[in-house]
């Protein structure tokens, strides 16, 4: 009986000691993929449960599909007129908006994975981004960086340069102006959640999405014959939540760092699953009824030599029309590709 006793008294104590922690920080969080998916459920998902064990439960974010609040393409305007607290999106939505967001949003020709989120991380590319999201009146939160994704799910075959002549693309970003100027696509941008509907019905020829994981569950397998690999217009991307300068400076100082450091967490636990998930991906789609079709290493290189000319244009007509920043980003982009490549005989990656 004393013992029970014990820890009966202990038990009580410990409520004293450790107080259940009121909620100081609750944002809703639309994101641009519908509910479900594998972006809403690998980094928005992953990111808000982080956020509130780092915080003991003092922060509470609110994920919501596209289109529940905002329009899926429209998170980033939502966010800056205040209708919501924060929102989840990708820079590839913006390079029409600005061309400096396709350094951030991954490019045909630029970093893989494993080189992008050290550059990221420790070369300085979240203070650029940072510097950029500031401008705008947002702060920038780094959620995801992605596996290289899929170069198409087609109705048709692609094997070199003459197959992308007046192909009707699904794509969005920096590789919609690739297709577009280099090839004689016609790249057309629709949001997430009707691609499959259009490959399906023939209303394209081909599209891009995402990761293998990620249009699995879509089911654009099912939707097209060919599978299309490697990814080089897309070798990696990133994902983040925006919040409007104004409701970050609201959030607790003590509660900042946890935050940031949630969102870390999650980007680098959703690469590890996108690997993972990926593989077992690719696997069932070689073993499936569709044909996967491996580009050979002089037209990804072709491609990836395009992509690069294309992003250097760009930041070319922007410098020369007064506004530096994104050559400036982009020539420390490339330093720290070179730096990268050059040393790379060292690094084992199968």
């Amino acid at each position: 009986m004393k013992t029970i006793n014990r820890f009966a008294a202990a038990a009580t104590a410990a409520l004293f000691v450790s107080p259940v922690l009121a909620v100081d920080v609750e944002w809703r969080v639309p994101t641009s993929v519908p509910d479900g998916s594998p972006f809403f459920e690998n980094f928005l998902e992953r990111f808000a449960d982080n956020a509130e064990v780092m915080t003991e439960g003092r922060v509470d974010i609110k994920p919501f599909g596209a289109g529940v609040i905002v329009p899926a393409l429209q998170v980033y305007e939502a966010v800056k007129e205040g209708t919501v607290q924060a929102g989840h999106s990708t820079p590839s939505y913006l390079v029409n908006q600005d061309p400096i967001n396709a350094i951030f949003a991954g490019f045909p020709g630029g970093m893989g994975p494993q080189a992008y989120i050290n550059w990221i991380y420790e070369g300085g590319g979240q203070d650029r981004l940072q510097e950029l999201r500031a401008r705008e009146g947002l702060h920038s939160l780094i959620v995801g960086i992605g596996s290289t994704e899929i170069f198409a799910h087609s109705n048709v075959p692609i094997n070199g340069p003459e197959d992308l002549d007046g192909l009707k693309y699904r794509t969005s970003g920096p590789w919609a102006e690739v297709m577009r100027d280099y090839y004689n696509a016609v790249p057309t941008v629709v949001p997430p959640g009707d691609t499959y509907t259009l490959l399906q019905r023939k209303g394209v020829d081909a599209v891009e999405w995402a990761t293998p994981s990620s249009n699995q569950p879509e089911g654009f397998h099912e939707a097209a014959r060919y599978i299309i690999v490697p990814g080089v217009h897309q070798p990696t991307f990133l994902w983040e939540v925006v919040v409007r300068e104004e409701t970050w400076e609201k959030v607790p100082d003590d509660l900042k760092p946890l935050i940031e450091a949630a969102a870390k967490l999650t980007t680098y636990e959703g690469l590890s699953s996108f690997y993972h998930q990926d593989l077992q991906a690719m696997e069932e789609f070689r073993s499936g009824r569709n044909e996967v079709i491996s580009l050979d290493e002089d037209f990804v290189e072709e491609l990836a030599e395009n992509g690069r000319a294309w992003i250097a244009e760009r930041a070319e007509e922007e410098n020369d029309a007064g506004a530096p920043e994104m050559a400036s980003i982009l020539e420390e982009y490339r330093a720290y590709q070179q730096r990268w490549n050059a040393q790379k005989d060292y690094l084992i990656t199968d």
